[in-house]
């Protein structure tokens, strides 16, 4: 498949191109920066931590960004598997033909109108109850948004050399302060001790199942919600309504199914790397959870917790159901009335 590999590699790698050349205008300026780097990075082939070179990236940056204004008008192209030629957003007519060769397809929405493709390697796969998982190693072909994990149907696909490049890039930014909080906690709990980055292969090996669990809630609640909830996003005015209500469905994936398990594994540095992860719209929407994380870093053995995580899964199920309510009965007045509900101080949970 020496060839045919190629070809789909190039078939891909040329769809990221055009889905980052649609999308990438509506980061803000810090988010693309940093993602520009590790991006650098992983197509040159440089190792996370190691210095880059500012001239080299400056004339790729300006390269890059002439490449997506010649790509912005373009349709995403069919791609060459197996002798058949697959629309991209099938994924899983492409999984099914390359599962014998070991790779993996990915291709979805990162946020709403915003595509994302990757092909991978394929490590191994598992049964999680009604669900599979597939686990990456190194990859092929990708975009500029490189999540770690995602959700496909019935299937979870963790990325792993992507979440190692996720965890070095916030390690670097939390070397320029060493702030002590969930994240330092984590890292201690991994074994680091100021200078020895084992301490991140570790946290990269242990701490993905803490994805795998978000992804298995997501499973979980779009059980409950689907089929309209990916319409009601792709409906919305702006993307901060988005945020919001993707950081709604995040925390019922989270109440049901993630923070339950990590209570039940006891394992300190699993629930202090969940909420170092806790950051932006979706610590804006549940600050009840960090009154009892301290409770629990003090000794309450999780009983703030438990009562928080119950808390949210009825307030973050109903909420859900009312979006979709309103997207139901509503017709064209909804999206505007879904983003003045979520951005209403009283959509989150104190």
């Amino acid at each position: 498949m020496t060839t045919d590999r190629a070809r789909l590699i190039a078939a891909v790698q040329a769809n990221c191109h055009i889905a980052d050349a649609r999308g990438a205008a509506d980061l803000t300026l810090c988010i693309y920066l940093l993602q520009m780097r590790e991006f650098y990075r992983w197509e040159h082939g440089i190792a996370a931590l190691q210095p880059l070179p500012r001239e080299q990236v400056a004339r790729w940056l300006a390269a890059r960004e002439a490449l997506w204004e010649s790509l912005e008008a373009i349709d995403y192209a069919p791609l060459p598997v197996a002798g058949q030629m697959v629309a991209p957003f099938d994924a899983a007519a492409v999984n099914a033909l390359l599962r014998p060769h070991g790779l993996v397809y990915g291709a979805g929405q990162v946020a709403a109108g915003r595509a994302s493709f990757f092909l991978a390697e394929l490590e191994r796969v598992e049964r999680r109850g009604e669900v599979e998982l597939r686990v990456c190693g190194s990859e092929l072909a990708r975009c500029l948004a490189a999540p770690p994990a995602a959700l496909q149907g019935a299937t979870v696909v963790l990325r792993r050399e992507s979440l190692r490049r996720w965890l070095y890039e916030k390690y670097e930014a939390w070397t320029l302060k060493r702030q002590p909080g969930p994240f330092s906690a984590a890292l201690a709990a991994r074994g680091f001790d100021g200078g020895d980055n084992l301490a991140l292969e570790r946290m990269a090996e242990i701490d993905a199942e803490t994805l795998v669990l978000h992804e298995l809630g997501e499973f979980e609640a779009g059980r409950r919600l689907d089929p309209d909830w990916q319409a009601l996003r792709s409906a919305l005015p702006s993307r901060r309504a988005d945020l919001f209500v993707r950081a709604t469905r995040d925390h019922l994936a989270d109440c049901l199914v993630t923070l339950p398990a990590l209570l039940r594994q006891r394992d300190p540095g699993a629930l202090h790397f969940w909420f170092a992860n806790l950051e932006g719209v979706r610590e804006l929407l549940f600050p009840r959870l960090w009154p009892a994380y301290t409770a629990w870093c003090e000794g309450d053995d999780g009983a703030a917790l438990e009562a928080a995580i119950a808390a949210g899964a009825a307030h973050w199920g109903l909420a859900c159901e009312r979006l979709l309510a309103l997207h139901r009965r509503r017709g064209a007045q909804a999206p505007a009335l879904i983003e003045r509900c979520v951005l209403a101080p009283e959509w989150a949970l104190d």
